[in-house]
This record gives C-alpha cells, sequence and structure tokens, in this order.
C-alpha cells in the first residue's frame, strides 16, 4: 500500500468519529457548571447533542425523523456512545427544559479549544495596508416563527421571530460571538455585549449607526467602518483629495463633525470623523459610511464595507445547510439550544473541512457529503478527503441464458 494512501474502514460510523471531535473534559466541564444532568437518569446532556447533531447532519424536520433515522441498530447506537435511541417524548421534554446555555457554552468552549487551527481560509485576500488587523463583520438575521405556537418571541401584530446577532471573523469566517434574541430587538441593542481588543476593526450596516457604539468603539480602542444614515447632521471641516486615474468609485472623501445633539450627549461631538462616498455601480447607487480612521486610503475603506457581504454569506450558508429556519420545539430554551448545537455542528465541520480533508471543498458540498455517509463506517479522513462526486458507471448484472420460455407481458 503506498505510504500517502488513507485507510478506508474505521470501528465507528463517521457520525461518532465527529463527536470524538469534541474532548470529553471539556463536554464534562460544561455540564458541571450548569448540571445540566441533575436528576436525568437516561436522556442525558451528551444523548440530547447526538440527537440534535444527529438531526442537524441528516437535516431530520422532526423529531420522530431523529428518532426513527438514529437507531438504525444496536451497534449503530452503541458507537456512536448511546445506552438506547431516544424517545419523541423525552427529547421534547428535555429541548423544552434543559438550560440552553450548556449548549452556548460548549460553543464558546469549543471556539476557544480549537481557535490556533482556524487560520484565515483559502479564498481570503489581504487589504496590504491593513494585513495585521483583526476585521470583525457585525449583522443580524431573523428566522421567522408563527407567533401562535412562539408567543415568546413577539416581532409584529401577526409574526414572530428569532434574531441571530453574529460577530464573525472576516479572515476566519468563524463566528465569535452570538446573540440570540426575540427578533422585536434591534441589531444595535444586540450587540451591547460586543467588545474587542484595541486595534480591532469592525464593520457593519446601517443598523449600528449610534452614536454611544461609536463612543465605546473608540474608547476601546477600535476603528470602525459603518454605513451612514442620510439625515445625519454634519459639519464639513476639509475635503481630502482624490487619486487621478484610480478608485473612480471613491465619489468624496472628507473629514466632518458630528454636529446633532445627540452626538454631544454621547461625548463625540469634538471627534472628527471621515465621510467617503462610495459609488456601487452593479446597483447603480452611492454608499456612504462613516470612519474613525483618517489615515487609511479612501479605497481602503472601501474595499472594508464591501467586505461586510461576507456575513451575509455566512447566514445565507447555515440556513441552507443547517436546521436553523424550522424548529423541533416551540419554546424559547428549545429553538436556542437548537440554534447553538447548529453552531457547533459548522464549526466542527469546518474544522474538519479545513484541517483534516486534503481536498478543497465548498462548503454546501461538504454538508451534503457528510449527510449521505453519516452512517458509514468509514474513517472521516478518507471521506474528507478520498470521496468525489464523479460519473459511476453502474457494473453489468449476470444475464441467463435465453431458455426459449415466452416472458409474460403486462399491459
Amino acid at each position: 500500500m503506498s505510504p500517502t494512501k488513507i485507510a478506508k474502514k474505521s470501528d465507528k460510523p463517521l457520525l461518532g468519529q465527529i463527536l470524538d471531535l469534541i474532548p470529553s473534559s471539556l463536554l464534562q466541564t460544561t455540564i458541571g457548571k450548569y448540571e445540566s444532568d441533575k436528576h436525568c437518569h437516561k436522556y442525558k446532556t451528551y444523548d440530547q447533542l447526538v440527537a440534535m447533531m444527529f438531526g442537524q447532519l441528516n437535516k431530520c424536520h422532526t423529531l420522530r425523523e431523529i428518532a426513527q433515522g438514529i437507531s438504525i441498530s444496536p451497534k449503530f447506537l452503541a458507537d456512536i456512545g448511546l445506552e438506547q435511541s431516544p424517545a419523541k417524548s423525552t427529547m421534547s421534554d428535555s429541548h423544552a427544559k434543559r438550560d440552553w446555555q450548556v449548549f452556548e457554552s460548549l460553543y464558546v468552549g469549543l471556539l476557544t479549544h480549537f481557535s490556533g487551527l482556524f487560520t484565515q481560509r483559502e479564498e481570503y485576500k489581504v487589504i496590504e495596508q491593513i494585513k495585521n488587523k483583526q476585521i470583525k463583520l457585525v449583522d443580524a438575521s431573523i428566522m421567522s416563527l408563527c407567533l401562535k405556537l412562539f408567543p415568546w418571541a413577539k416581532f409584529r401584530t401577526a409574526k414572530g421571530g428569532i434574531k441571530m446577532h453574529v460577530s464573525l471573523d472576516e479572515a476566519t469566517m468563524i463566528p465569535e460571538m452570538v446573540n440570540l434574541t426575540p427578533a422585536s430587538v434591534s441589531d444595535r441593542r444586540g450587540a451591547d455585549n460586543f467588545r474587542y481588543p484595541a486595534g480591532t476593526i469592525v464593520v457593519d450596516d446601517r443598523g449600528y449607526f449610534d452614536f454611544s457604539l461609536f463612543a465605546t468603539r473608540i474608547e476601546d480602542g477600535n476603528h470602525f467602518v459603518t454605513r451612514m444614515k442620510s439625515n445625519t447632521v454634519y459639519q464639513s471641516i476639509e475635503e481630502n483629495e482624490l487619486p487621478e486615474g484610480t478608485d473612480e468609485h471613491i465619489l468624496k472623501d472628507e473629514l466632518i463633525y458630528l454636529t446633532g445633539q445627540a452626538a454631544r450627549d454621547a461625548g463625540i461631538g469634538h471627534v472628527v470623523f471621515r465621510r467617503v462616498a462610495i459609488y456601487k455601480e452593479d446597483e447603480n447607487k452611492v454608499i456612504v459610511v462613516i470612519t474613525n480612521n483618517l489615515d487609511w486610503p479612501a479605497a481602503v475603506v472601501g474595499q472594508l464595507y464591501k467586505r461586510r457581504w461576507q456575513i451575509e454569506i455566512f447566514f445565507k450558508l447555515i440556513k441552507q445547510n443547517l436546521q436553523i429556519k424550522t424548529f423541533l420545539g416551540t419554546s424559547e430554551n428549545a429553538c436556542k439550544s437548537q440554534i447553538f448545537i447548529a453552531m457547533i455542528v459548522y464549526l466542527l465541520l469546518e474544522l474538519i473541512r479545513r484541517t483534516i480533508s486534503g481536498v478543497y471543498h465548498c462548503f454546501g458540498h461538504f454538508v451534503t457529503l457528510i449527510r449521505v455517509c453519516l452512517t458509514q463506517y468509514n474513517r472521516l479522513e478518507y471521506i474528507a478527503s478520498e470521496i468525489q462526486i464523479t460519473v459511476q458507471k453502474a457494473k453489468r448484472r449476470y444475464k441467463p441464458p435465453d431458455t426459449g420460455q415466452k416472458t409474460l407481458k403486462f399491459g
């Protein structure tokens, strides 16, 4: 056998191998912190994690699908660490009662544990002028809910929803902070606890145009690029010259004071900001952004704001490939548990895709590959590196000799 050839067979199914990536010490510490197994004899935290991860990876839309799919054989149950398959009613009760924060804490712990392995994504392009800076993208996305079934998630008169506020590392495409709230909570208020080390660059949209938030980021030593509201009151101090023959999409670059009462109340009325107007040719419109950095070329400001689109791609990826739009319980606890388990799955899949796989897979295709191989007893490295989507020819079946007997035809 060639020394580079990857062994195929495993004594555990693929799901069991993915679960083994979660350090048992971290899991037990998290369970102990929240006492999530207290007074629980059968369907423990680990059982719920396994069942819900199976549901995420196998795109199960109901608890019944999870219960039936996971109980394919006693050997499979043993090999993924379960003593028995979960009953639908047991799962429903645990989703309502077990504190969702145990799964949030597990996600944060896994993020810390594997942080050194998530280097910048393969397709990442460095902006030379800020190549040593951390860029964080902030945005929120709503998962719509039926208000009659989810009364705690009131959004509008006849509509409910849960909002996912995310701070995403732009180089790695890994969410570093996630906050779940009812959809009625504004984007700005959902990011109240998003604080960053000095020197971090924060890029966000118009929903985060807030003077007190600007003051906090200036105090923390952060640079920010935020889309400006059209009714903002300001005074132009100086207009910067635009380079000739290059960066013609930059229409204006000027230094300003924010002169409104709200800016003065926030203590930033004396701070010099920069207002940059950018023409978006694909949409035929002008975007105006504000930043507290006075030194970058205007084109860099435009590039940074353009990168905000990456967080939109992230939301699209998880909504299309993981189960966070349809929920397997109606309580707030059940919904938040499901979302954080989905985030754990996303983190583990990205870990496998970037550090274990020997070939490049786009995320959507990789999720499909994992799903169709989930119960196979093949090694994780083999599945991630050797299995390719190719056209296969069927082997011809044995054709018995003609005996002269007539074949009955119907229809």
